[in-house]
């Protein structure tokens, strides 16, 4: 008996040199084909080209979650500007993106196809909304997979209860159209007492413009061809809303704070825009719901194209592998789940993630949440042009003078793709 045990026990402790362990072993087991031997203690730079993460949700979501699953990481979130990084040759292992600003930086070889390291650390990519993954995709002319969709900005209709039972008004609903969004504002765009409600405000021109997936300016070509129909039919749309009397704020059009008029001086009946739930919640003097976005005839349940914040693999990391680890568990169906009860819409396909948003905050009960994820994305916009923001600020300005009589459509869509290509030709210096 004693020769069969030490027997046995040998052949255990042979095979423990190549599977870390018989019956037990103490080999780290916490990813896909991880080393055995203890990882090396290494502290990982997180920087973001704008404001996405808070203080808190960088600590609950990446910082103790990363710490506890993978104890000899620590992240830090290095809030000077990726520019400034890059100049002193400071290290950055991760970068928080938002889609539209991917042109630029990838323009800097900053970022890194993570293809070979999903499939390394057997990150299950059919979990995610592949709508979202072809976006970040898209977003780049290189067609690769620098990262993966942490969190989707949503469009929703915002409503005050007040303004609609004041003027006998039936309440917003979900499935609405543009066109049924404009007859109702007809309704409640009036003068009380001196002061003017203004019906709806649509926010921005491109609000209007992404659910049709039109970007303004491709980022493949750096050319814009916003002198066409789809425009066309934007810029009439858009005029209808301003042409409803009284319906222009005090400011101008596309003008002030949307939030002020709508939170603070409670003046708008409804307002169509991006997430503005943290700033509800807090505003307990506003009688508020909200309603699934309106959508064209030709596209129902859709909103604006994919808005995405990205965590991005940076090319200039000397540590990939552990940076990897960071994302595989951002990625985690338990930090998703958590993310989504903070607040930040997740990318996730399973409906579990979208039921749990926001779900135990005392200040929404009862309010028509989950009419916002009726409607999903529109099919992503061309890869944007880091000439987008000046060119939507062109096309913008045109609109406005159509709106205000001062052009025809033709007249004013002409001279904004004129103006747009000579001004991207001038940056070329072409």
């Amino acid at each position: 008996m004693r020769k069969r045990w030490l027997s046995v026990f040998a052949s255990c402790l042979m095979a423990s040199v190549v599977l870390a362990g018989c019956g037990g072993g103490s080999g780290t087991q916490a990813g896909a084909d991880e080393p055995q031997q203890p990882l090396e203690p290494v502290t990982l730079k997180m920087m973001q080209t704008q404001s996405y993460w808070t203080d808190d949700d960088f600590n609950a979501l990446i910082a103790e979650p990363v710490k506890k699953k993978y104890p000899h990481i620590t992240v830090e979130f290095v809030k000077s500007k990726i520019e400034q990084a890059l100049a002193d040759g400071s290290d950055i292992d991760l970068i928080a993106v938002w889609n539209g600003l991917m042109p630029q930086y990838d323009d800097m070889k900053l970022f890194e196809d993570i293809t070979p390291y999903v499939k390394k650390f057997k990150i299950d990519l059919s979990r995610f909304d592949s709508g979202a993954l072809d976006a970040v995709r898209g977003a780049t002319a290189s067609g690769k997979l620098y990262g993966l969709p942490n969190m989707v900005q949503f469009n929703a209709l915002y409503y005050n209860k007040d303004i609609f039972d004041k003027f006998a008004v039936a309440y917003p609903k979900d499935g609405m159209t543009w066109e049924d969004t404009l007859e109702l504002a007809k309704k409640v765009t009036r003068t009380d007492n001196g002061t003017q409600y203004i019906g709806w405000d649509p926010d921005y021109l491109t609000r209007l413009l992404t659910p049709l997936s039109l970007g303004i300016v491709d980022g493949r070509t750096d050319k814009t061809d916003v002198n066409s129909e789809p425009y066309r039919r934007v810029f009439e749309l858009a005029k209808k809303i301003y042409d409803i009397p009284g319906n222009t704020p005090k400011e101008g059009i596309m003008k002030g704070s949307t939030t002020d008029r709508f939170i603070k001086n409670k003046i708008e009946a409804m307002l169509t825009t991006v997430n503005l739930l943290p700033q509800l919640i807090k505003a307990t003097d506003l009688n508020w719901d909200v309603a699934q976005y309106p959508s064209y005839k030709e596209r129902p349940n859709m909103y604006q194209a994919y808005d995405l914040h990205i965590m991005a693999l940076s090319s200039i990391s000397k540590h990939k592998d552990d940076a990897m680890r960071v994302m595989e568990v951002l990625f985690s169906d338990e930090v998703q789940m958590l993310s989504s009860q903070r607040g930040k819409p997740t990318l996730m396909k399973d409906p579990k993630f979208n039921q749990a948003f926001l779900k135990d905050v005392p200040e929404l009960r009862g309010k028509n949440i989950q009419g916002i994820f009726k409607s999903k994305p529109a099919p992503a916009t061309p890869p944007y042009s880091v000439y987008y923001s000046n060119a939507r600020g062109i096309l913008v300005d045109r609109f406005r003078d159509y709106a205000q009589n001062k052009k025809d459509v033709n007249t004013a869509l002409r001279e904004a793709e004129e103006q747009i290509n000579k001004y991207i030709q001038a940056q070329k210096g072409n």
